[in-house]
């Protein structure tokens, strides 16, 4: 079972750390000096249990490894379309790719039935790159959850968390997944299979879409965001509109826009990552977050006024800083 990285930063740094540790054949493609420390000192994770140090193949040509059974995308959502020409050499005809990436994902409506299913989403996936590159049929979706950062190069600092949800997006418990889920358990993760993994996209997606941007044109962190009045309004009337367009297309929803607040709330003083990268100088994922439930707006024909007033000052906020 050969399984590649691609992204090896901080969430593709903790998942091939724990399967390396697992004697899973994994490798890792990652640039600069992430690589060369992985490549001269092994993959370092630090974890509250202790610390591990293990050797992992890590390449910057995907050509040097060759396809793979599982090729795991850990980049951010708009970094994955300019790239898929280059992980060609990674895919082979039965190899399956986990997409782990946060927001709308680009194979949201294969298999999901009715008059939308095919439907191509631009907003994450210009001119259909992903999809006619990669291949819906060869796509297993994923809800990330834990929480980590690179400290140096080649070094991962786990924050919280240990689940990767898993799903097809025809909701079946099928070979590939059931295997995929065992290797992750057998690593120490927790990697349950949902029969409609949509739904937890959109319950993460909810918090995504509005506290993201909202934090970052305010540096108001979580705890201060979803108590204050004047923010907390603003995120709750984002996720009613984005629950109306979720509902529409069939998702179920297990808690309240406030519960999802209240939750928001308890994470405390943290900085979202989009304020992080909008402070790192680094490209923010407004369009996978935001302007995807936009989109999702107009092809279900339900408005989106305060969605459309966040995500225009977001781009603005994003030209101006030169991230967008």
């Amino acid at each position: 079972m050969k399984i590649c990285i691609f992204g090896a930063g901080a969430i593709g740094g903790y998942l091939g750390a724990k399967l390396a540790a697992n004697g899973t054949d994994v490798s890792l493609v990652a640039r600069g000096p992430h690589l060369d420390a992985m490549r001269n000192n092994g993959l370092r994770l630090i974890e509250e249990t202790g610390e591990t140090n293990v050797s992992v193949n890590a390449a910057s040509d995907p050509a040097d490894l060759g396809e793979q059974d599982y090729l795991f995308i850990t980049l951010k959502a708009h970094s994955v379309p300019p790239m898929v020409e280059k992980m060609a050499p990674l895919i082979g005809k039965h190899t399956t790719i986990l997409s782990c990436v946060n927001g709308v994902p680009w194979w949201y409506f294969y298999k999901l039935g009715g008059h939308l299913d095919g439907t191509q989403l631009e907003s994450v996936d210009p001119a259909g790159a992903q999809w006619n590159g990669f291949g819906p049929e060869k796509v297993i979706g994923c809800v990330v959850y834990p929480a980590a950062e690179v400290v140096e190069p080649g070094v991962i600092k786990h924050i919280e968390g240990n689940r990767f949800s898993l799903g097809e997006p025809d909701g079946q418990k099928s070979d590939r997944i059931t295997t995929l889920s065992k290797i992750f358990t057998e690593a120490g993760l927790k990697a349950p299979v949902r029969p409609r993994i949509r739904d937890e996209i959109w319950v993460k997606l909810w918090g995504n879409l509005s506290f993201n941007p909202i934090s970052a044109l305010t540096h108001a962190t979580l705890d201060i965001l979803c108590t204050d009045p004047s923010t907390r309004i603003v995120a709750r009337n984002m996720m009613l509109e984005a629950q109306q367009i979720a509902e529409k297309l069939g998702v179920k929803f297990p808690i309240d826009v406030d519960r999802r607040i209240e939750g928001g709330a308890a994470v405390g003083a943290h900085r979202t990552s989009m304020w992080q990268d909008l402070d790192m100088g680094r490209p923010m994922e407004i369009d996978a977050l935001v302007g995807s439930v936009k989109e999702l707006g107009r092809i279900t024909d339900i408005p989106t006024p305060t969605i459309d007033v966040v995500l225009g000052l977001i781009q603005m906020r994003g030209k101006i800083a030169g991230v967008y």
